[in-house]
């Protein structure tokens, strides 16, 4: 018997686990029911919307930023890994901005709560890939550079000439003139270049 999708997404909204028979049970286990009950059960949500993979980067990235191990992300923090990227002369008020970004101390969780804000909305990557795919007729992966521009200086959201330099600078066309739009997708919804 085929379940009614209404019905499984019900259940496995309230945290629902299958009971020793095999049958949903609409109670939530004691300890799921103390976390919402104390307002924590929605900082492991977080993890739902990222693939495994995508953690692991995020993990990474966080571990690189947290210089000093303390499992906090602080204004030193950044300023030593901004050093390390060439960046020296970061004023203190641009530190206190970016901590002042998350809501109190910057630990992982709050790390991937942070980008999972900055992504929300961001469409799937296939759904931005088919969309692409729409200026490229021939399948080629590519569209030409010239077009892609006129399209986005002159349509929707305009883009500024300082915005298109900065495209052009993170997407480099190939020596024809292409640009590769998969790899443009793929920053879009993971935030960085796919490693060949």
């Amino acid at each position: 018997m085929k379940v009614d999708e209404k019905v499984v997404t019900y259940f496995e909204s309230c945290n629902s686990p299958v009971d020793k028979e095999g049958y949903l049970s609409k109670k939530a286990p004691k300890k799921a029911k103390r976390r919402q009950q104390q307002g924590e059960g929605g900082s492991s949500n977080v993890f739902s919307m990222f693939e495994q993979s995508q953690i692991q980067e995020y993990k990474e990235a966080f571990t690189i930023i947290d210089q000093n191990r303390d499992g906090i992300i602080s204004k030193d923090d950044l300023r030593d890994v901004l050093a390390t990227m060439g960046q020296l002369n970061v004023k203190n008020e641009e530190l206190e901005a970016m901590v002042k970004e998350a809501s109190g101390p910057i630990n992982f969780t709050v790390f991937l709560t942070m980008f999972g804000e900055k992504l929300k909305g961001a469409d799937p990557e296939d759904v931005i890939v088919s969309a692409f795919k729409v200026l490229d007729p021939e399948g080629t992966g590519s569209i030409k550079k010239e077009f892609l521009e006129e399209l986005l200086t002159t349509q929707c959201d305009r883009f500024t000439a300082e915005e298109m330099t900065n495209l052009w600078a993170a997407f480099p066309p190939d020596v024809a003139g292409n640009v590769d739009y998969k790899n443009i997708c793929y920053v879009i919804t993971h935030g960085e270049d796919k490693e060949e």
